[in-house]
């Protein structure tokens, strides 16, 4: 019996021996697995506080990045108000410049008109004057004292007639032309005042023609001088808003990329 169960106690302690192998085995490879997962655990931890910090710079990018859209919106709105008040400003600019163009055409109108009468007046004048009635019967008393000239030296030629009745009739027909002349002097004399008065109020208009005119050209200067003005102030303006809506723009981009950011 003693023999018999030699083997089997021999086989039992074996099989402990070997139980005992594999469990110092089985444990040596749980403590390496327990030392690579302690391995694992302090990278997760050291990645977890990386992670923490990262977060935390996120959150304080994303507090200023908030911080700095409030800004945005603010000076977006204040550029919004600035775009409208330049738009109304350029707009009312706008309408005075029509008003401008207006006054200048109208004046330049005017001023048209004004020379087109002065030179129907003159026109008139230099035609009246050479159709004048005085000018005619001027022409025409001319014809008749040469008429008279000449009958006066037929006269002095009868003189030597010793009829008295001829030198009655001549004395009365000298009296007679001598009447006739001093009419007729009158009637120059008045026609001469006439024309006086005909040429200083033609003086007088030209003078006031050259007023009107240096008026007008003052007038035409200060108008161009205006809208160049307004011209070179509409172009800068236009300037001024294309660089602003630019500059809104890239703030509107800005807004939505920190927008996406912020949503990532």
């Amino acid at each position: 019996m003693a023999k018999q169960n030699s083997p089997s106690l021999i086989q039992v302690v074996k099989q402990v021996a070997e139980q005992q192998h594999s469990q110092v085995t089985e444990i040596e490879k749980n403590k390496t697995v327990l030392f690579q997962l302690q391995a694992k655990f302090q990278e997760l931890e050291k990645e977890k506080g990386s992670i923490l910090l990262e977060t935390r710079t996120m959150e304080r990018e994303i507090y200023l990045q908030d911080d700095a859209i409030e800004m945005t919106k603010h000076h977006c709105e204040n550029l919004e108000a600035e775009v409208r008040a330049l738009y109304s400003e350029n707009l009312k600019l706008r309408l005075d410049a029509e008003a401008v163009q207006e006054e200048f055409e109208m004046a330049f109108s005017r001023n048209n008109e004004y020379r087109e009468k002065i030179k129907a007046h003159k026109h008139l004048f230099w035609e009246t004057e050479s159709k004048m009635p005085v000018m005619i019967e001027l022409a025409k008393k001319k014809t008749v004292v040469q008429e008279l000239k000449t009958k006066k030296e037929e006269l002095m030629h009868d003189l030597q007639n010793p009829e008295g009745s001829v030198i009655k009739q001549v004395q009365e027909e000298i009296m007679l032309l001598q009447r006739e002349i001093m009419t007729l002097k009158e009637f120059i004399s008045n026609k001469t005042d006439l024309l006086d008065k005909e040429r200083k109020i033609h003086a007088k208009l030209r003078k006031e023609i050259e007023v009107q005119n240096k008026r007008y050209d003052a007038i035409l200067k200060r108008l161009h001088c205006q809208l160049n003005k307004l011209h070179s102030n509409k172009r800068q303006w236009h300037w001024n808003i294309q660089q602003l809506e630019k500059r809104a723009a890239e703030l509107r981009k800005c807004l939505g990329v920190a927008a996406l950011q912020s949503s990532m």
